[in-house]
């Protein structure tokens, strides 16, 4: 469409056209940052997921947030936290089932995300020719693959840090009960901090990475699924390791009347043994068979407990401990991905 000009009379009473002057409005809608180039093109292939995960990212949160305030008011009508108050009679509410159910549903985010986003992105490309297509323009392979990774990256990011931050402030208050949700086990840990933001990033551009190794979507998706499993049960089995053992003493006696050993609010006891005096080590169930505590007491010379805990003190040094292993792991497998893809992506 032309530009609209007007006529008006120069000095020798000729008529001469100029453009009309242009209209503010017009020229705000030109600016701003806008998606170009192969940004634009990777957003526009993919935007139906990145707008549906984007949009059932923000609906989670404002119901996070709901749920929280929501939480919130019914400790506050049960005297939560006051030193004249049950602190458990709040648990006959429905909170902490919801608490349970949504920490539950977040521990398949990685697996979702890595199979139906992470595993596609090259793959189909590949399978559908698309790749062939775009090698052959003036793009470069690597500028298409970064431009692949960062925006789906970022998109990730961004969804699960959301995600992350919502759910721990939900469960922050309680966090210290551990019949509601045990701080070192999956639904708390692994939702809460960087941890669900490492682990689904880990597990999609893993996904990636298979994609384009296997060139088919469908096959791709199967493998990537059995690779999150995998991530899973290596991730659940090692959690505990990434802290520091403490180990505390008593030497008050064994018997029932003995004194608990002490331990901070919300530790977990990874394990406890019986103590003598020269500070050998048995295992808790050494005087099972003896004729009584007594016996095996001057037996064994004991005098107390020794335990091995975990204070809640270090879950988030524990989960960036982890997270950056993850990030390493992401950071080796986009390297394959670049150095495999520049000469054999198509």
């Amino acid at each position: 469409m032309n530009n609209p000009t007007q006529t008006s009379a120069g000095p020798d009473g000729s008529l001469t056209s100029a453009p009309a002057p242009v209209s503010p409005i017009a020229t705000s809608r030109t600016r701003g940052p806008r998606l170009s180039g192969v940004t634009w093109l990777v957003w526009r292939q993919h935007r139906a997921g990145f707008w549906t995960l984007l949009a059932a990212t923000a609906v989670t949160v404002a119901l996070l947030v709901h749920q929280r305030a929501d939480m919130l008011d019914h400790l506050t009508a049960h005297g939560y936290g006051r030193p004249d108050s049950a602190s458990d009679e709040w648990l006959a509410g429905i909170h902490p089932q919801r608490l349970q159910f949504v920490s539950y549903g977040f521990g398949f985010i990685p697996l979702v995300l890595g199979v139906f986003l992470g595993a596609p992105l090259l793959a189909g490309d590949l399978e559908n020719g698309t790749a062939k297509l775009v090698a052959s323009q003036s793009v470069s392979p690597s500028r298409w693959l970064a431009t692949k990774l960062v925006v789906s990256a970022l998109v990730v990011i961004v969804c699960t840090a959301a995600l992350s931050i919502a759910f721990g402030r939900w469960w922050g208050p309680v966090k210290y009960e551990a019949t509601v949700l045990g701080w070192s086990d999956g639904p708390a840990f692994d939702n809460t901090g960087p941890v669900p933001v490492a682990l689904t990033l880990f597990t999609v551009v893993s996904g990636v990475a298979i994609g384009m190794l296997l060139r088919r979507t469908l096959i791709s998706m199967i493998v990537t699924f059995a690779f999150a499993v995998v991530v899973q049960v290596v991730w659940h089995f090692q959690r505990l390791n990434l802290g520091h053992v403490i180990t505390v003493t008593t030497d008050k006696g064994v018997g029932p009347g003995a004194p608990r050993v002490p331990l901070p609010e919300a530790a977990l006891e990874i394990d406890h043994w019986l103590l003598s005096s020269s500070g050998q080590t048995y295992g808790w169930g050494t005087c099972a068979h003896e004729t009584s505590q007594k016996v095996c007491t001057q037996k064994y010379d004991l005098v107390g407990w020794s335990v091995d805990y975990l204070p809640i003190s270090q879950m988030s040094s524990m989960q960036w401990f982890g997270a950056s292993i993850l990030f390493a792991l992401t950071a080796a497998v986009a390297v394959f991905i670049f150095i495999w893809g520049r000469k054999r992506l198509v």
